[in-house]
């Protein structure tokens, strides 16, 4: 029996919880093991960063507060259950920030930073088709939910624009830079189809043998090219950045907003925010009196 199974048997007969509340229990573990699974952790090595890594994930995948909420207190009781089991020394959860930590403006990085980031991958098929899904997540300001879903007919490559699905099923009209365009007909032309080998998908962007790609592969992918030039980054810091650096450089909140598919205003308003974040920074570093 594994720790994950012994630990759902002592919530049934040490804790005596409902049904419905073990089978969240299930749920939470369920999606916290997958994470761990695809980054190749052990789940009695795991460290406090690992936590941190996943809580960021389901933040970045559009999971509301309250569910993440309930996503960590199911951990932290798979981690002291595991101590008291003498399965691990140390609790990767302990005096781990609550829910507030999550609560903060959004981090912008640099355009050099940007930069690094977009040509960080190589040049086997895979890393062709991740150059390419970068290249579309800050020339368009996609949630990572959004591009993993794309269907090959979703961008019109003679206009330059692309047709989102959004939260809530809504749909939205998006622009697509030509160094985009560029990199995912490459990804058409010389990746996807070693990728897919003679299967069919209607998805645009495609792990091995056809399947679609997961936004926890995704976001693994990136986590790997953020170390190669020295910074954290996220599929959701690329849309950050797309958003901020289009402020940054005079663009209008609504057209903003719009791109960003923003069903209210305030929340585009966040990255005003950031921006001014920004300028404090710039006189605090350069003005002689800052």
């Amino acid at each position: 029996m594994s720790h994950i199974e012994r630990f759902l048997d002592y919530l049934i007969v040490e804790k005596g919880l409902s049904k419905n509340t073990l089978e969240a229990y299930k749920r939470d573990i369920g999606k916290f093991t997958k994470f761990i699974t695809e980054d190749s952790k052990d789940i009695l090595n795991l460290k406090r960063s690992d936590i941190v890594g996943f809580i960021g994930f389901l933040r970045e995948s559009n999971y509301s507060s309250p569910s993440i909420a309930r996503c960590l207190a199911s951990i932290r009781g798979l981690f002291r259950f595991l101590q008291i089991e003498k399965a691990i020394d140390e609790d990767p959860t302990e005096d781990l920030q609550t829910l507030q930590r999550w609560q903060r403006l959004p981090k912008a990085i640099s355009k050099t930073e940007v930069e690094g980031i977009l040509s960080a991958p190589g040049e086997k098929p895979v890393e062709i088709r991740n150059a390419a899904m970068l290249e579309l997540l800050y020339s368009s300001g996609l949630r990572v939910s959004e591009l993993v879903s794309l269907n090959t007919g979703d961008i019109n490559f003679e206009a330059g624009f692309l047709t989102v699905t959004g939260k809530g099923s809504k749909q939205r009209v998006v622009p697509v830079n030509d160094i985009a365009i560029k990199k995912i007909n490459r990804y058409l032309s010389d990746a996807r189809p070693k990728i897919i080998k003679g299967r069919f998908s209607p998805y645009l962007f495609l792990a091995q043998g056809g399947r679609p790609m997961t936004r926890q592969r995704f976001w693994q992918a990136m986590k790997g090219y953020g170390r190669k030039i020295g910074i954290e980054v996220s599929p959701h810091t690329l849309r950050h950045s797309f958003a901020t650096h289009l402020l940054e450089g005079g663009a209008d909140l609504r057209s903003v907003q719009k791109m960003l598919g923003h069903a209210d205003i305030s929340t585009t308003q966040i990255y005003t925010k950031v921006s001014s974040e920004t300028l404090k920074k710039v006189i605090k570093e350069f003005h002689p009196r800052g």
